[in-house]
């Protein structure tokens, strides 16, 4: 399988900087993306640990492990990284006054020939596009979610709720943090959008799948769905990773050929 990948990151409408922050490792089919909360900077100063930290760990220990390196293997050191950058971010948050209560979401991503391991925390998200079928592939972590899994709340209640963006994990907030993993079959074609809630909370799942069903490069789709959240508002910053899985195509050697094989 090879991996097509493109990022787009935009500040929105109304915020002066962008707390949003992605990272690819394309050699090893790592993506990164994190949306940093927080007073002052410190929001882009989470989310920027968070991806700088991860991709350098997570990418070294890829190029050592190898594309052979199994699903139960790879889950672990996501985790251990993880936990790591979490730690990180939670020790600068009390060494210093002003990056105090700082934190981020996260989805990472390590893409393989057939499969995708994807770990998140909090409400950034990853969606799939499998023929003409848009899937939400992750769970949000946030007081919304919990509400709509206990009933209390409908989904559409849930786009006009004033606790929209309350998360309940999110890396560097507390000592430690769950990562959730989940393993996913990778097929020919598939379209994968990892993103920040500047996305989602402007553009809904139908906005979405149209822009990436419709016609374009992977580069122009992003664009275009950045374009797409502010034209709607723009009320935050607004980032997407873009990858693309296409089948490598396999030409038989010249003595298969003539072997008939």
């Amino acid at each position: 399988m090879i991996y097509e990948i493109c990022t787009e990151t935009d500040p929105g409408l109304t915020r002066d900087n962008n707390e949003d922050a992605v990272a690819v490792d394309a050699l090893t089919g790592l993506c990164i993306l994190a949306d940093g909360m927080g007073g002052y900077n410190a929001g882009e100063i989470a989310s920027g640990m968070a991806t700088a930290f991860i991709k350098s760990e997570m990418g070294r220990w890829l190029s050592q492990a190898g594309r052979h390196a199994n699903a139960k293997e790879i889950r672990r050191a996501m985790e251990i990284c993880v936990e790591n950058a979490n730690h990180s971010i939670f020790n600068a948050a009390n060494s210093n006054p002003q990056y105090t209560g700082m934190g981020t979401t996260l989805v990472v991503g390590v893409f393989q020939p057939a499969r995708l391991m994807l770990g998140h925390i909090g409400d950034s998200r990853c969606y799939r596009l499998r023929g003409s079928e848009l899937q939400q592939i992750t769970k949000d972590h946030s007081l919304l979610q919990e509400q709509m899994d206990a009933g209390l709340i409908t989904p559409e209640q849930a786009q006009t709720s004033l606790n929209k963006n309350l998360v309940t994990r999110a890396l560097g907030v507390e000592d430690t943090v769950l990562l959730e993993v989940n393993e996913h079959r990778v097929e020919d074609g598939d379209i994968y959008l990892m993103c920040s809630d500047g996305l989602s909370d402007m553009l809904n799942d139908q906005g979405i799948a149209g822009i990436l069903r419709g016609s374009g490069s992977l580069d122009q789709k992003a664009r275009q769905l950045v374009v797409a959240a502010n034209d709607n508002g723009g009320r935050d910053n607004i980032s997407v990773l873009l990858v693309r899985a296409k089948e490598a195509s396999t030409k038989r050697g010249l003595l298969s050929r003539i072997l008939g094989k």
